[in-house]
């Protein structure tokens, strides 16, 4: 595969593309505070060039998702419109109401099944699991789950999993998202089902999003995604043929940094150890 093309900023993408799909965690905050840079160049982005969809793996719904960004002093200006895991995950969950579920996650994604008819019960008496991920993830991992996913297993129970990822960086701690429960789950013979990223019917909300907003039919060949997760953001995007610009200095920072700025040789190593290709690459994103 040709290795990416190293980016100095946005501004010299901006001529190829029409409409940014841009990842949220890692590129325009962490947690804990939003990148002042990496927000201007989308406010900069939006202002001269197009529609900014943030396409997020947060297992909310996107209305509970903005005053996050409202909080972390994320402009809103820097964003046309967002769509989440949590959006997409919804029509799985309704489509197996009135359930009931065996929810796993903190009691902040409750919104998640607002208004669809989901009864819970704990795992024995359940008839799915829903996962957003683990109650407290400040402390625990996986293997607290380990002994009780592996009696829904030998049970078939189903796995929704409203977040596909494995681990963000909150501040400076990595956690563990709903994505590594799943892992755990499949590794023990369980069946999953996502709607995040990297699977499609999150990239198939954004982009009837992006349509709407451009006010003419989409190119996806003028549709750039930006994000730091390879098997996420990276490996999303190769499944829909749009162009990534792969931010390096994010959850795979460490892998990926040189002095100074991206290695192009661990980045290289980083994107085949998962089957991944960037058209582009960017230590931070900046205008």
């Amino acid at each position: 595969m040709t290795a990416p093309v190293l980016a100095a900023g946005l501004s010299q993408l901006a001529d190829r593309y029409d409409v940014l799909l841009c990842d949220v965690w890692g590129v325009i905050h962490n947690g804990r505070w939003s990148f002042p840079d990496a927000c201007a160049a989308l406010v900069r982005w939006r202002a001269e060039r197009g529609p900014v969809v943030l396409i997020s793996n947060a297992p909310r719904p996107a209305s509970a998702i903005r005053p996050q960004l409202d909080a972390l002093k994320v402009p809103r200006g820097a964003w046309s419109t967002l769509v989440t895991s949590g959006d997409a995950t919804r029509a799985l969950l309704a489509e197996r109401a009135p359930g009931p579920a065996w929810a796993i996650g903190p009691e902040r994604d409750a919104a998640l099944y607002d208004g669809l008819g989901l009864d819970f019960a704990g795992p024995e008496a359940a008839r799915f699991i829903a996962v957003t991920g683990p109650y407290d993830d400040s402390v625990e991992t996986p293997e607290d789950y380990r002994d009780r996913l592996a009696a829904a297993a030998d049970r078939g129970l189903e796995m929704v999993c409203a977040n596909p990822d494995i681990v963000v960086k909150r501040g400076d701690q990595l956690i563990y998202c709903g994505g590594a429960l799943a892992a755990l789950y499949e590794s023990l013979g369980g069946p999953v089902l996502m709607a995040g990223k990297p699977f499609a019917p999150v990239y198939d909300l954004a982009l009837a999003e992006a349509g709407t907003l451009l006010g003419r039919p989409l190119d996806k060949a003028r549709v750039l995604c930006v994000g730091d997760g390879v098997v996420t953001d990276v490996k999303g995007a190769n499944a829909q043929g749009l162009d990534v610009l792969f931010v390096g200095g994010g959850i795979h920072g460490a892998e990926t940094s040189g002095d100074g700025g991206l290695d192009p040789a661990a980045l290289d190593a980083v994107l085949a150890a998962e089957g991944a290709h960037a058209k582009w690459a960017i230590h931070e994103l900046v205008w």
